[in-house]
């Protein structure tokens, strides 16, 4: 029988909330040497997750999008709405401004094949998982999958 993502998943994880200061979840991640934290609200319904890559632009700063002037007119080359993005990431003092909303999320009782299909799909590197009202259960990651497939 295939293992489901309840047999992988790490159960209770670590969960901070939009409110939660950045530097207070930076310190969250270092210490548990972890990479990612899902982001729930006061119900206990996950609302986004924080991520290395959330955080990485804290550090290195944006670079404004570049454009041309043509007759008085600004053509931006790049997409100035992701450079509005990256900058309110880059600016973010809460949890909840440098998040990513919506995240890719999986049920427990779903094959771990599917679960790594949806990370591979989606470039991700953890999904949380919530039972059936929406509430984060727990977390799995490419680590945990790689370790199930050596259990094998």
């Amino acid at each position: 029988m295939s293992k489901t993502v309840a047999d992988v998943m790490s159960s209770d994880p670590i969960v901070v909330h939009p409110e939660t200061p950045l530097k207070e979840a930076i310190q969250i991640l270092a210490e548990n040497r972890i990479s990612g934290l899902p982001v729930i609200d006061d119900a206990g319904k996950l609302v986004g997750i924080i991520s290395e890559t959330d955080l990485m632009w804290q550090e290195t700063g944006v670079t404004p999008p570049a454009y041309i002037m043509f007759l008085d007119s600004v053509i931006y080359l790049q997409n100035p709405g992701a450079y509005e993005r990256d900058l309110h990431k880059a600016l973010g003092q809460t949890v909840g401004e440098v998040m990513s909303k919506n995240p890719v999320t999986i049920s427990p009782d779903k094959p771990l094949k599917e679960a790594a299909k949806r990370i591979q799909e989606h470039k991700v590197h953890r999904l949380p998982v919530l039972d059936s009202i929406g509430k984060v259960i727990g977390i799995l990651t490419r680590g945990d999958i790689i370790r199930a497939m050596a259990a094998e």
